[in-house]
């Protein structure tokens, strides 16, 4: 047997046999299947957001956030199949990655999403250094953002359409999701400060980003000369008090993967807080709205995303339980929304289909809400291949 596959307890089985129909085997099949339909649509580029009203993608310029999503799904997809095809789609994206590491002004706290689904995922599965160095000057580069002092790392870059005044001092909640980067290089390289960075960074943002109540804010601010705290605001969110949903999202699967890099049981404490709070906010159809606490006057628009990377991270968070009714809890609660997800928004049986999911909300105050987005269709992914019992991954 795959020493990454854990076939999951007859107790949980007989929980999802009860709850859902859906076979989970069946589902990541016909995912792995649009995937490789789509490697000849989308050539050599990286989907970025959906066209409205299409299902068909927009694709990413030489520097773009969501740009290592499509590699993720590549991998992962060969990861569960074999197929040739899908190695070759993916490594013909080195250039892409090459390039963009070679342009320091397009390098932000994203750099994880690019570079843990492309170069680590790539070094990981083949072994091939030219990507392991890819993957490290990438980690080099997210270090770079490190602020000793405050003990976290800046967001957004002084080109970013706040401006120079906000960005500085600014950090946000997506960042967690980019931590794997620091710990994979620490291990790789067996050089403590990656880590240490990583574990300072998520220590800041437990203690200032996360609320009394286990919701979060999008941003936080610290004053850029002193570095002292300040406030949290929110940019994609519905208000600075509210909950984005792909932001509580980012934190409850980041917690659960520090979690698995520290083994420090208070990060995993953290995550199931927070996935409690999501779980308790979820609609009764289980797919998140964009904002957890949006006014029922306001457009209600929901995010596949966001249930999608809850989804993942509930499964995360399930395999570490120690306790057979938390591991059934957050298992079941997991494989719910996944559940809905294939039954409402699933469009890989859609041939002309070049994305996994409809109604993903990607900035719905500038309007891009109702679209495919990679990053959610990644891990869509990879919550089939947790729910199938799979349990490596880029991250770590």
């Amino acid at each position: 047997m795959n020493a990454n596959f854990h076939p999951i307890t007859t107790s949980i089985a007989t929980e999802q046999v009860q709850s859902s129909a859906i076979c989970y085997e069946q589902a990541l099949q016909q995912v792995c299947n649009a995937i490789i339909r789509n490697v000849r649509k989308v050539g050599d580029r990286n989907p970025k957001i959906g066209v409205l009203g299409t299902v068909q993608y927009q694709f990413c310029p030489p520097s773009d956030w969501v740009s290592g999503f499509w590699s993720g799904q590549l991998w992962l997809a060969y990861k569960v199949t074999g197929e040739t095809t899908l190695k070759n789609s993916a490594s013909m994206r080195r250039n892409y990655f090459k390039n963009l590491i070679a342009h320091p002004d397009w390098l932000d706290h994203d750099l994880g999403f690019q570079f843990s689904l492309s170069s680590v995922a790539e070094y990981k599965l083949t072994g091939d250094e030219e990507c392991k160095n890819l993957a490290l000057q990438a980690a080099d580069a997210l270090l770079s953002r490190y602020r000793r002092v405050g003990k976290y790392i800046v967001a957004w870059n002084e080109t970013h359409e706040l401006g120079l005044e906000k960005t500085q001092g600014r950090t946000i909640i997506d960042s967690l999701q980019n931590l794997a980067l620091l710990f994979w290089a620490s291990d790789v390289t067996s050089n403590p400060v990656y880590r240490q960075a990583a574990i300072q960074h998520t220590d800041t943002l437990e203690k200032h980003i996360i609320r009394e109540d286990y919701s979060t804010y999008h941003c936080f601010l610290f004053d850029p000369a002193t570095q002292q705290p300040l406030r949290g605001e929110t940019f994609q969110g519905y208000a600075d008090e509210s909950c984005w949903a792909r932001g509580q999202s980012w934190a409850i699967h980041a917690f659960a993967q520090i979690f698995e890099h520290t083994g420090d049981i208070k990060y995993l404490e953290t995550a199931k807080k927070l996935a409690d709070y999501a779980i308790e906010h979820l609609p009764e159809d289980g797919i998140p709205l964009w904002d957890f606490n949006l006014p029922k006057d306001e457009p209600q628009y929901r995010d596949s995303s966001a249930a999608a990377i809850i989804a993942a991270g509930l499964l995360l968070i399930a395999i570490h339980c120690e306790d057979s009714e938390e591991q059934i809890h957050y298992r079941k609660a997991g494989m719910d929304i996944l559940s809905e997800l294939i039954k409402q928004c699933d469009l890989s049986s859609d041939p002309e289909a070049e994305g996994l999911l409809s109604e993903g909300a990607s900035y719905v105050n500038a309007g891009l809400c109702d679209n495919m987005l990679p990053y959610g269709d990644y891990y869509f992914v990879e919550a089939l291949m947790r729910a199938n019992g799979y349990t490596d991954f880029f991250w770590k």
